[in-house]
């Protein structure tokens, strides 16, 4: 029983999850709605007021929508969707004559059920604190600092501190850090990291550049841009609207040593752009680029999701939707085994599903990324083969499409999943509609006209498309015997589902990957919910 069901917390919760950005208070939704109590611990009393993390993908609104908080999200927007919130590659400067789309989200928008967003990160993480406020089951303390993680075979004790040197004590079941990518819960755990440094020192500036607008004006639709430079070997200048008046935000290397003092920020911006303008600078801040990948994601009873367990530089918008997405998965799980609904095999699976996701984001797109454009800048220039850099500008035009439908997380790989005889799991695969085992399950219309998503349950769900009821009631009578939540959703076998799943049957987990799909349940329909559950 958790402490949410059994009354009151008192500095005690079922979990204490140490640090309240989108990570934290994602995962505390994910935990709280499903009535596990929870403490978040953030020292920040207000979020940071720096615009990173931006770009939300249709997945992450995903798990807003499951999260209550969709709407809220969109209207705190500041570029309407009518605005644009597409992306642009240049060469050279952002005036260029070569430039092209890039990061294209709407191509794969048919197999997610919400558009995709764009968001500073404060103003998502806004969003979430107040939805949190509205769950019993959370409760945040703001402006206290976590100090000492010690975990016993029984639970978790969380020191904390605030800035007026009170202490406390909490204890919890469980405890999560999302305390960053210096993450003091990481370290006291004694979870270790391997590191990828490029050894580059990055800035981000945050500016107002009235002028800007009318030199971009050109690409209608646009609100982020990346600039290749053959000077810099492959790593981007990155530009970003933070909203649709004349704030902007900008990261690229910087030389090792540079400070506010010793470098001129207002040149190096012209030069990216290709025009000289005015602009007033409001946030300066250096970071150091490089991808981190902790070697596990769970010690025991203390967990590590978002940049605690992994980080990398903001290419391609992967960071906060990763991390979100770890929410998502750990959340569901840790729910399930505190309502004694798991088996000891599905909270292991959080780090068996998620870690291989992120090394092969690392590997297959972000490191691809730099060193698929160090090898174009260095084979081709216009200055000394024009015709020759725009056959290979044309053809990286024409990859773009490519790039964005391959992103495709999937758990194929996972012990509480029924994929493929040897697969792995990863970054790299196909968006379709048919019901795969370890994949994301695509929206698809229902025969009363409402939309799958709208009929999933909390727990897990067995799509029958036209099954008989003889292979459905012996899932029903499995769920009974070890007490799994299952909602069972009969579509008629000729229907639109039945057609686009290409199966009769499809377990759908809680947090909307496919377990199992098929006709025959492999060793019967017990045992593909006791897998599916850990057992």
């Amino acid at each position: 029983m958790s402490l949410a069901q059994d009354g009151g917390r008192n500095g005690e919760a079922d979990v204490i999850i140490v640090g309240g950005g989108p990570v934290g208070f994602g995962l505390a939704l994910e935990l709280g709605l499903r009535g596990i109590s929870c403490i978040v611990v953030e020292r920040h009393v207000t979020p940071q007021p720096i615009p990173k993390g931006q770009n939300l993908t249709q997945r992450t609104m995903e798990h807003f929508r499951a999260w209550g908080l969709e709407q809220q999200v969109r209207a705190a927007a500041p570029i309407p969707v009518e605005f644009g919130i597409g992306g642009l590659t240049a060469y050279g400067s952002l005036l260029s004559e070569h430039h092209y789309d890039w990061y294209q989200r709407a191509l794969v928008r048919p197999y997610y059920a919400c558009d995709n967003e764009r968001l500073p990160q404060y103003a998502t993480e806004a969003a979430l604190r107040a939805r949190a406020a509205q769950v019993p089951a959370i409760e945040a303390l703001f402006g206290w600092t976590c100090e000492g993680v010690r975990q016993d075979s029984d639970g978790v004790e969380v020191e904390i501190a605030d800035r007026d040197g009170a202490r406390r004590r909490l204890r919890g079941r469980y405890a999560v850090g999302c305390d960053g990518a210096r993450s003091l819960v990481r370290e006291q755990a004694g979870l270790t990291q391997t590191r990828s440094d490029h050894d580059k020192l990055m800035v981000l500036l945050v500016f107002h550049a009235p002028e800007l607008n009318s030199l971009l004006a050109r690409y209608k639709g646009k609100s982020f841009f990346n600039v290749l430079h053959p000077d810099l070997d492959g790593y981007w200048l990155f530009f970003g609207r933070v909203d649709t008046g004349d704030t902007w935000f900008f990261h690229a290397p910087v030389p090792m040593g540079t400070t506010r003092e010793n470098f001129d920020f207002h040149a190096y911006l012209e030069r990216a752009v290709g025009a000289p303008f005015a602009c007033a600078f409001e946030h300066i801040g250096f970071w150091d680029l490089r991808i981190a990948i902790a070697d596990s994601y769970r010690k025991d009873r203390v967990f590590i999701a978002g940049d605690a367990a992994h980080s990398h530089p903001p290419y391609g918008g992967y960071g906060v939707n990763t991390g979100l997405e770890d929410a998502r998965n750990l959340g569901w799980k840790l729910a399930s085994a505190l309502r004694g609904e798991a088996g000891p095999g599905l909270l292991d699976s959080y780090d068996a599903e998620r870690r291989p996701v992120f090394a092969s984001t690392a590997r297959d797109f972000i490191q691809k990324y730099i060193d698929s454009d160090r090898t174009f800048l260095r084979a081709h220039d216009p200055a000394r083969d024009r015709a020759d850099f725009e056959a290979a500008w044309r053809k990286r035009q024409q990859g773009v499409e490519a790039e964005i439908s391959g992103f495709e997380p999937h758990y194929e790989g996972s012990p509480v999943v029924f994929g493929p005889p040897g697969a792995q799991s990863g970054a790299i695969g196909e968006h379709a509609f048919r019901a795969r085992a370890g994949h994301h399950l695509a929206p698809q219309a229902l025969a009363d006209g409402s939309g799958v998503y709208d009929a999933l349950g909390e727990g897990f769900t067995l799509l029958a498309l036209g099954a008989p009821e003889s292979d459905v009631a012996p899932f029903e009578a499995a769920a009974r015997a070890r007490a799994i939540p299952l909602k069972v959703l009969r579509e008629p076998a000729e229907g639109a589902a039945r057609q686009a799943y290409a199966a009769p049957l499809v377990l759908v987990r809680p947090d909307h990957f496919v377990a199992w799909a098929g006709a025959q349940p492999p060793g019967g329909a017990q045992a593909v919910l006791a897998r599916a559950a850990g057992h």
